[in-house]
């Protein structure tokens, strides 16, 4: 699931917060690998007890991602989106994580969503057309 872009991120880390993201960013890498229906499974199971994300806060997390991971800022939406979810989520609160596609041309695609919008993503709502879902529980 790649779509070719660079997400331009131009921040520095402190110190005591990277190992978080580096767990995150790690864990990502390895989810990456695994069949849909087990991210699935996984994302499903890990969201329980979280409140839902704000925008800032899904927003701060990609951006502590993307400081930390120059992969996750390139074409690696799936590695970046599943490292902003679970960095959300140490944090104790969950975005809507989402893949899908956009149909002209056809392309896959994986991102985050808070109060309704795509974070980190130029495009509008509508753009891509989700196929799994992984809403806060509410």
């Amino acid at each position: 699931m790649t779509q070719p872009q660079t997400v331009a991120r131009g921040r520095r880390l402190p110190l005591r917060r990277r190992p978080a993201v580096l767990v995150a960013v790690g864990t990502a890498r390895m989810l990456a690998h695994l069949p849909p229906r087990r991210i699935r499974a996984v994302l499903t199971a890990l969201r329980r007890g979280a409140v839902p994300a704000t925008y800032r806060q899904v927003e701060d997390a990609m951006d502590a991602v993307l400081a930390v991971s120059v992969l996750c800022g390139g074409r690696y939406c799936l590695q970046r989106s599943l490292a902003t979810t679970l960095l959300c989520r140490i944090r104790g609160v969950w975005p809507t994580w989402c893949t899908g596609v956009r149909t002209s041309p056809f392309v896959a695609h994986a991102w985050v969503e808070a109060d309704g919008r795509l974070v980190g993503e130029p495009q509008d709502p509508g753009y891509y057309h989700p196929l799994i879902v992984i809403p806060p529980c509410y």
